[in-house]
């Protein structure tokens, strides 16, 4: 299999986040990221989809209060 990568705008597309966000989310390690050459950093697209399932808002348990 191979591995994608996506530079930090088209990740950022992708999220619909800021490239600063980009940057920001994987120095916290919420994105896997790779340096090509000399810093021009790459994303591991298998990360974005990983993090794009683990915040889906279906996922969530929303316990919500009866008001009732």
């Amino acid at each position: 299999m191979q591995t994608q990568l996506l530079r930090v705008g088209e990740a950022a597309k992708r999220l619909n986040v800021s490239r600063w966000t980009i940057y920001r989310w994987v120095e916290e390690d919420r994105l896997k990221a790779t340096k090509i050459g000399k810093g021009s950093l790459r994303i591991f697209q298998n990360s974005i989809d990983e993090l794009i399932q683990q915040n889906r808002k279906d996922q969530w348990d929303l316990a919500l209060p009866s008001s009732r």
